[in-house]
């Protein structure tokens, strides 16, 4: 196994831990918040892919948390792209979920391109604070949960360029084809959900809060580029359904990173090996959220990327990781191309190469 990395490991982004302030803080807010509603590139290529021109044609660059965005020609697709972050308290405090929800348009438009679609893992701050500013100032179409469906609705996101899976749909798009597919939320140490709950019906008052965003059930995404791939199974929280994922088969596997307390059995393992052990992990989710976009990433302190790093390696010793970085941009075999400025692709000599 080999691993690419792309992130300075400074004093910021040390992945020292204390106690695990996401789990106390989370469920100590889920009480506050009780009223809501309720390998190697030839590893890769052998599943199929008709070789290096067609990994060429497509890039990946990493938006933080778990957000993407993924071009394929003159497309381009969005995953929970997250990109305000703001301040909750959640890394500082505690998690104070009356913080009001905001966009900064400015760095959202900076990062996105022009969107065509936009894949909503689920309805979480986190994942879909910034996506009615990109859905009504770009029109992009939005795939997501009937619960993610409510509340842009609420949020002034047209209907009709809101698309309704619950999981297990496959859709062409274009010259992407995009499956849903059913998902799960971590937990923490309590078994228990952060802020779960489902809408059926428009919420009472637009939501306003961060508080006022359920999770609404999870979904993970398997998207193909084109008709030979690549393809990427992303993820936007630490869980999944093995019997969903089975037979799925990706190129790339961009995994949520769990919590050190996560209670999800045998986590990495499981999902390696109903992925088919995939040629290229890309770990997600374990950056500090309320830091701005920009420079390496620094770390969460409640995710331990370490020990994720060294269960790849053991579950899968034939795959290839790759620690991703906000300033690069990658290939279909994530491998880098580019050094990009918030405004895209700025070439090799824009800035300093990335670390190995």
């Amino acid at each position: 196994m080999t691993q690419d990395i792309h992130v300075s490991d400074g004093p910021d982004s040390s992945s020292g831990r204390g106690p695990d302030r996401r789990t106390v803080l989370w469920g100590a807010a889920l009480g506050a918040a009780s009223p809501l509603i309720p390998a190697t590139a030839s590893a890769a290529a052998g599943r199929g892919r008709s070789g290096d021109r067609s990994a060429r044609s497509v890039s990946f660059r990493w938006l933080g948390t778990a957000g993407w965005r993924i071009d394929v020609g003159d497309r381009t697709v969005l995953f929970d792209p997250y990109l305000t972050r703001f301040r909750t308290g959640l890394f500082d405090a505690g998690l104070d979920p009356r913080t009001r929800l905001r966009t900064d348009p400015a760095v959202v438009d900076a990062h996105i391109g022009r969107p065509d679609l936009v894949l909503v893992s689920h309805s979480h701050w986190d994942h879909l604070g910034d996506v009615p500013y990109i859905a009504k100032t770009t029109g992009a179409r939005v795939i997501g949960t009937e619960t993610t469906y409510h509340l842009l609705t609420a949020l002034g996101v047209d209907p009709a360029q809101i698309s309704v899976v619950k999981g297990g749909e496959v859709l062409d798009v274009g010259t992407v084809t995009v499956e849903a597919v059913p998902s799960l939320h971590s937990r923490n140490k309590n078994c228990a959900y952060f802020a779960p709950g489902t809408l059926n019906a428009p919420p009472a008052t637009v939501p306003a809060t961060i508080g006022d965003l359920p999770e609404g059930d999870t979904l993970a995404f398997h998207v193909t580029a084109g008709q030979s791939g690549p393809s990427a199974f992303l993820m936007g929280a630490s869980d999944f359904t093995e019997r969903a994922v089975r037979g799925l088969r990706p190129d790339l596997a961009m995994v949520a990173v769990p919590s050190g307390s996560g209670t999800t059995h045998r986590y990495v393992p499981r999902l390696l090996s109903a992925l088919d052990n995939p040629g290229v992990v890309v770990p997600v989710h374990w950056d500090h959220f309320e830091r701005p976009l920009g420079g390496s990433p620094v770390r969460d302190p409640a995710m331990d990327l370490d020990a994720f790093l060294a269960q790849v390696e053991k579950a899968s010793p034939a795959t290839r990781i790759v620690v991703p970085d906000y300033r690069t941009a990658y290939d279909g075999d994530m491998r880098p191309v580019s050094r990009w400025a918030a405004s895209g692709p700025a070439g090799p000599e824009a800035a300093d190469p990335p670390r190995t």
